[in-house]
């Protein structure tokens, strides 16, 4: 099935962000690239931040599905929680304006950018959960467990990026090193780990 034009919009404009950031991406240019008239895009977004969230929501929506496709898998929730981690570093590496607009502040409300949130983040907890039952990392609160891992792969992300961290620089690991050396320890620290 072909793509509606709400649909082409938003890829115009993720092209757009690529190529020079948030102020690249214009309702205007998103309409002339994707062939339509410089009206059509005010029927899908009622201004630039509604179109810049609902990128957001399918970069989110985007990392969802690929979290439950490696559940799907049946691969042990550890390993699966270790993809998704170096996965999201992987994203923030290749696509850093889609990472910084994603993580960034929002001065308007959107919905579909609160549900592809809230659905990527729920989702990340229960794999950080099931991780804990399976004694691969230490038990407590599962959701301040999965923000201390997703601060970690962002913090490290962010250095990466600016040429602060590099396995054979600054720091001495790349962000992935840094990811496994964390839920390495943590590993440790869990009190029913097996074999431990």
């Amino acid at each position: 099935m072909p793509p509606g034009t709400r649909d082409q919009l938003i890829e115009m404009a993720t092209r757009l962000l690529d190529e020079g950031g948030p102020e690249a991406v214009t309702l205007r240019e998103v309409g002339r690239l994707a062939g339509v008239s410089h009206n059509a895009p005010y029927k899908h977004f009622t201004n630039k931040e509604a179109l810049l969230s609902a990128i957001a929501a399918r970069e989110l929506t985007r990392s969802h599905t690929a979290l439950k496709s490696a559940i799907a898998q049946g691969r042990p929730p550890a390993d699966v929680l270790r993809t998704t981690l170096h996965h999201y570093i992987a994203r923030a590496l290749e696509y850093p304006a889609r990472f910084k607009l994603t993580f960034g502040t929002w001065t308007t409300a959107s919905e579909e950018l609160h549900v592809a949130a809230h659905q990527a983040q729920t989702l990340l907890v229960d794999v950080v959960a099931a991780s804990q039952r399976a004694g691969a990392l230490p038990s407590g609160d599962p959701v301040r467990l999965a923000s201390l891992l997703r601060a970690l792969a962002h913090g490290a992300a962010d250095l990466a990026s600016a040429g602060h961290l590099a396995a054979d620089g600054k720091g001495h690991a790349d962000p992935g090193d840094l990811v496994d050396d964390l839920l390495h320890y943590l590993r440790k620290a869990a009190p029913n780990r097996p074999g431990g």
